[in-house]
């Protein structure tokens, strides 16, 4: 665009500078050019440097003269000829410029009038001439003169279109720019529709511009007319485009600022309405948020963070986003309970009563939570602990936390925390962050409106590592009593005590939880139930459930023991109840249909009508197998869905020495066998087996069911059983079986799960079981009604285990070792 100071300078007021007459110079005409044209260019001139600025033929302008060489010049120029050369300064700052300092093509020019200003300066209005070039500098003293020689314009020999063409484009894109910027007068357009001469209009435009004087003088050397109207036109072009630019920018902003100030008008109305009709205003939210602090229990440090927070919502502009962030936060503190807790229920006897209501078994647990709550009733103030409740899916880890809560007397809050991999879950974000929210910590004790209710953390061994950090970390302040006391969360900015909150967390696989999260925690471990248990539990709570869930009443379904045992057994393997509990809801399902299509069906249904609703039975219970065969023996497993009998099967035949294991074993089985076999050569002689049997016989070891993999060192004592008996040819003995890790020493080892294996053996038909001496206290934890019928023999050496389980009995047709050994003798 042009500069802001558009000089149509003709017509030029000049009693503007203080004369007595104005005089008015006219604009240029096309007779004026070709007069100016035919002007002669003196030989000599006196040279006027000038400053940013370019002077173009016919063109008029004031000039502010400063410096002593320059007040002389314009002063002898003024009493003579009145005719001088100006040039423009390559640099502006210099001072005092020599011929180098300027350029060589320059305008001649006319003083038309002068004028000395107050501060000693002189002011002079000048008109340029014609273009001229210097040939050769004459004086630099006592100011600049040189010889010029006079640059002629190249005009074009015939008007073309193109050429009228290219005028009106900038006559048209200037009268534009003049109308769209604020910044122009009016009177500018007028001047420039009212200028015939094309040559004076290029120049006119050239000298008003908005670019530097470098590009003005490129445009003042370029004689060719044509070339100065298109790199004039680009320059205007340019100057439209960013004239426009600008205008939409400020068009878009003063939208938006008027915007603004619309909604602030509207909500002063709104907020004029909402009194006159009694609503709730930003101040009269401000009120209540200040009565409902006094009501709070909070600390003198939390009271002063409240205060200073609720004084930013009174400073910010409702309408802002910024309010509401801030109102959210405030509302966090005043939901928090802050000091306020439930009162504790220390009836002991009815904790009880609703822990053996709610679930059946599970004594080592309930005796966990009435100790605690005896010790809370004789002190009044405990910590309180992190119990982690550990075992197979099914028996009950979470839904034991609802009933301890209802025991408690506590509000009950679950928090899912399997396949969490975000940190900020746990502590919370930032509340500058968009969507920020406190963690789930903070979140559920908003919820249970007190301090102290009962956390069940479920699946706490499933937390996950992502890219938003490590939840589990996260969860080493919340799970320590000495440090939970002072919990930060992100959003709230505040510690937090989490120390009367009773945490329970529940785990299927101590091994995927942190070791430092772990050692936290105190662990109890939820075993399997029996038959016996699933069939009280089924009886007790699982059927009257599902029959009440599907519309029945009590009496619309009878179940014998029989028949819940049968279903136990036959149609689920599992160490809790979960499926026990789906398989009941498909025979529910099938009277709740009967009852509903008015069909006949028996209440009291037999085991074939449950197989016929129930289908093909699934599992078919393995039972001990009798002795007749050498190297069979009958082995303990553990499963995750209970325990189990392995049979550990062995055969020999003649080649080199070599042992093979199968069945899907795991390395720790594998190893198993070596030791024993390892064990069995080092006593060769002691148990009556010939030394060259290694060598000339290749041993087999199978363990069937090989689609299921199988691992563990508690299969080392049957190996040895089984490899003895097979060795040997003795027989073992009839409903036996065993547990228990071996050592090349001759030791035996302890083993887990214990209850597991034991009330499998029951189940199997097994009367004597082998285990460890120091797994005697894992037998003593089991009630007496599970392990009736069943004998224990304790041992500590390998040797023990053979001498209990072989008998002196051969097989009834053993094998005759000696016939390959003499035959190799012959040979």
């Amino acid at each position: 665009m042009f500069v802001e100071d558009f000089r149509f300078d003709n017509p030029l007021n000049l009693s503007s500078f203080g004369g007595d007459e104005a005089e008015f110079i006219p604009l240029m005409t096309p007779e004026d050019e070709q007069e100016l044209s035919a002007e002669q260019v003196p030989e000599d001139l006196p040279i006027l440097p000038l400053r940013n600025t370019v002077l173009f033929p016919g063109v008029v302008i004031p000039i502010t003269a400063g410096r002593d060489k320059s007040i002389r010049l314009i002063n002898d120029a003024y009493n003579g000829s009145k005719t001088i050369g100006v040039i423009a300064q390559k640099d502006s700052h210099i001072e005092d410029p020599k011929p180098n300092d300027l350029y060589k093509v320059g305008t001649v020019a006319r003083i038309i009038r002068m004028f000395k200003m107050p501060d000693g300066n002189i002011t002079i209005i000048i008109q340029g001439k014609k273009r001229f070039e210097v040939s050769e500098w004459l004086e630099t003293e006592p100011y600049l003169k040189a010889r010029v020689i006079a640059k002629e314009e190249v005009l074009p020999k015939k008007t073309t279109q193109r050429f009228r063409a290219l005028i009106d484009s900038i006559k048209e894109t200037a009268i534009k720019i003049i109308q769209e910027s604020p910044n122009l007068p009016s009177e500018a357009a007028f001047a420039v529709k009212n200028i015939e001469s094309e040559t004076f209009l290029v120049n006119f435009i050239s000298s008003n511009l908005n670019i530097d004087a470098a590009q003005k003088q490129d445009i003042l050397e370029e004689v060719d007319l044509s070339k100065r109207a298109n790199i004039v036109l680009k320059h205007l072009i340019n100057e439209q485009q960013m004239l426009e630019m600008k205008n939409q920018i400020q068009n878009k902003v003063k939208t938006e600022f008027d915007q603004q100030q619309r909604e602030y008008f509207l909500y002063q109305q709104m907020k004029t309405i909402q009194e006159e009709l009694g609503g709730v205003t930003s101040e009269k939210e401000i009120e209540e948020f200040k009565a409902r602090a006094q009501k709070k229990k909070w600390t003198e440090e939390v009271a002063k963070h409240f205060e200073k927070e609720l004084t930013k919502l009174q400073r910010a502009n409702p309408q802002m986003p910024e309010y509401s962030v801030q109102r959210n936060y405030i509302e966090l503190l005043l939901d928090l309970p802050w000091g306020e807790v439930s009162k504790d229920n220390f009836d002991l006897k009815r904790a009880r009563r609703i822990l053996d209501r709610d679930h059946y078994g599970l004594n080592k647990v309930k005796d966990r939570i009435i100790e605690y709550l005896a010790v809370l009733k004789l002190k009044g103030d405990l910590k309180a602990p992190i119990l982690c409740f550990y075992g197979p899916p099914g028996v009950g880890k979470t839904s034991l936390g609802r009933s301890i809560a209802e025991a408690l007397g506590r509000k009950y809050s679950r928090i899912s925390l399997g396949g969490l991999r975000d940190e900020a879950e746990i502590r919370g974000h930032r509340k500058t962050y968009i969507g920020a929210m406190p963690g789930r910590i903070i979140q559920n004790l908003k919820k249970a409106g007190y301090d102290n209710p009962v956390f069940v953390l479920d699946e706490i061994d499933k937390l996950s590592f992502g890219m938003q950090g490590d939840p589990s970390s996260a969860m080493l302040e919340v799970l320590d009593p000495e440090q939970n006391k002072e919990f930060y969360d992100n959003y709230l900015e505040l510690g937090y005590d989490l120390s009367k909150v009773l945490f329970i967390a529940t785990a299927n696989d101590l091994s995927t939880i942190q070791p430092a999260l772990r050692d936290r925690m105190e662990i109890i471990e939820l075993n399997g139930y029996t038959l016996e248990e699933k069939y009280e539990i089924a009886h007790r709570h699982l059927i009257p459930k599902q029959l009440k869930e599907h519309g029945l009443e009590k009496n619309d379904l009878k179940l014998s023991k029989q028949v819940i045992e049968k279903i136990i057994d036959s149609y689920t393997r599992e160490s809790g109840v979960r499926n026990l509990e789906k398989t009941i809801a498909k025979i529910v399902r099938n009277v709740a249909r009967k009852k509903a299509d008015q069909q006949p069906y028996d209440v009291r249904m037999s085991w074939e009508t449950v197989q016929e609703i129930l289908g093909p039975t699934r599992y078919d219970r393995d039972m001990a197998e009798d002795n007749s065969v050498a190297g069979v023996v009958t082995g303990l497993a553990w499963t995750p869905v209970g325990g189990d009998i392995l049979f550990i099967e062995s055969t020999i035949y003649p080649g080199s020495g070599k042992l093979t294991v199968t069945g899907n074993l795991g390395e720790v089985m594998k190893e198993s066998a070596t030791i024993a076999l390892a064990w069995i050569k080092a006593n060769a002689r002691k148990y009556g087996i010939d030394y060259r049997i290694f060598s000339k016989y290749d041993i087999h070891i199978h363990v069937p069911e090989g689609a299921t993999p199988k691992d563990g060192p508690s299969a080392g004592v049957t190996m040895l059983t089984a490899l003895t008996s097979l060795l040997t040819q003795r027989k073992v003995r009839k409903k036996l079986a065993m547990t228990g890790e071996i050592t090349l020493r001759g030791k035996v080892l302890p083993v887990g799960g214990i209850k597991e294996k034991i009330l499998a053996a029951k189940r199997s038909g097994i009367s004597d079981v082998i285990l460890c001496k120091d797994n005697q206290k894992d037998i003593n934890e089991i009630e007496d009604e599970y392990i009736q019928g069943l004998t224990f023999h304790y041992v500590t050496t390998m040797a023990e285990v053979l001498s209990i389980a072989l008998t002196d009995e051969y097989v009834d047709e053993p094998i005759d070792f000696s016939e390959v050994m003499e035959s190799e003798v012959k040979v």
